[in-house]
């Protein structure tokens, strides 16, 4: 059975949505309207709605894991991971430029768009590069906050500029927001 929950932390609420396969979705900025826009566009991925249901064995791994992340106890996922929301799947450009992502720049470190898009094999595809990390259905998990701009810049950020300050200042990369 498809299920998700929220999770509550730091950088917000989250929803976290899972299926047999693997943790497939993580959603920021949880507020009641932005879940159902999500559990419904999720539906028509999936085939049904998912049900509300922190007792699914890999959901519940999901909220321990992302759990210690954010507490700082944890510096990498090991989580099956299911590509169902993800526009293409997992074998498109998004799904190479994602997989290239959590394989090769571990907690701590960035890596520009362009270096990611010659890494995928499409020097000079930045701009396709960011649009893959827009596309990302697994947040935080599949690091997308660790794509910056060749410049030094952030970079954009699905969950909001704060929220990826949050995550690279987490993981030591910026210092931790004033306030």
């Amino acid at each position: 059975m498809d299920s998700w929950e929220l999770v509550d932390g730091p950088i917000g609420p989250l929803l976290l949505l899972a299926t047999p396969r693997g943790l497939a979705g993580v959603v920021f900025h949880a507020r009641p309207e932005v879940c159902a826009r999500f559990l419904d566009r999720a539906a028509g991925r999936l085939g049904a709605r998912p049900e509300r249901d922190a007792g699914s064995p890999v959901l519940a791994e999901a909220i321990s894991q992302l759990t210690g992340y954010l507490a700082g106890e944890l510096r990498s996922f090991s989580l099956p991971l299911d590509w169902s929301l993800l526009p293409g799947g997992s074998e498109g450009f998004n799904g190479r430029v994602l997989r290239e992502l959590a394989a090769s720049v571990p907690y701590g470190s960035v890596v520009g768009y362009g270096e990611l898009a010659r890494r995928v094999g499409r020097p000079g595809g930045a701009q396709a590069v960011g649009t893959a990390m827009g596309a990302n259905p697994l947040p935080v998990v599949v690091p997308c906050h660790r794509v910056v701009e060749s410049d030094g810049g952030v970079g954009g950020f699905s969950g909001g500029l704060e929220t990826k300050r949050r995550l690279l200042a987490l993981e030591g990369v910026l210092p931790e927001p004033l306030f």
